[in-house]
């Protein structure tokens, strides 16, 4: 049975004061690294044959807390960063509402393209959930930890369940450093193990990697 382990990066400066960071290299703060350094041993423990991870630093560096622990190489695959957002990336979500009303509405309202360049949601989950199933597949019946992002986690693992817009609203979003377990069989194919699952220790200002999860 292949066991996947989807990981969202640790906190940056940005998540603090709820600043879109989308495809924008926003680095891991100091809470970001020790979240990473704290949650890398629950995930050694767990014998990863392998190790993939977005290609923007907050998602790289996070996963090199595990590298540093498994001796493990890292791959890095640009299908697996955050959801581009457009001309939203770099603003607060309170300086998105103010100068694109209509556009942020229907974003609140769940639309899968509100506009203003954002990636429809449909894009975005078969963009990260293809790069999912290839890790997958380049170690069958093994263990894959993937560091990747929130909002590109929970829409990439929708894609692989076959799960639809109105069940994905459903799902809680990802803390900083926690991750989302699905396992594949050839009879049943990918089902959901375990679900923000790491350490409930968050600390002050551990913010969201994408925009509230209303959005998504």
């Amino acid at each position: 049975m292949t066991r996947l382990i989807v990981w969202r990066h640790g906190n940056t400066d940005w998540n603090a004061v709820n600043r879109v960071q989308g495809q924008l290299d926003v680095p891991l703060n100091d809470l970001g690294r020790e979240q990473a350094a704290s949650a890398a041993p629950l995930l050694a423990a767990l014998r990863p044959d392998a190790i993939v991870a977005s290609d923007l630093r907050r998602a790289a560096d996070t996963a090199a807390a595990l590298v540093a622990l498994t001796g493990l190489p890292v791959r890095t695959d640009p299908r697996l960063r955050e959801r581009y957002y457009g001309r939203w990336q770099g603003l607060t979500m309170t300086e998105v509402a103010q100068r694109f009303p209509a556009e942020h509405a229907r974003w609140r309202a769940g639309e899968q393209d509100p506009g203003c360049e954002v990636e429809s949601l449909d894009e975005l989950g078969k963009r990260v959930g293809t790069a999912l199933q290839e890790a997958a597949d380049g170690v069958p019946g093994g263990t894959i930890v993937v560091a990747t992002h929130g909002g590109g986690a929970r829409q990439g693992c929708g894609y692989l369940l076959g799960w639809d817009s109105t069940v994905l609203r459903a799902v809680g979003s990802l803390n900083n450093c926690h991750w989302t377990e699905l396992r594949h069989d050839e009879v049943r194919g990918w089902q959901l193990r375990g679900h923000n699952v790491g350490l409930i220790a968050q600390g002050p200002g551990a913010g969201l990697d994408h925009p509230p999860p209303a959005a998504i």
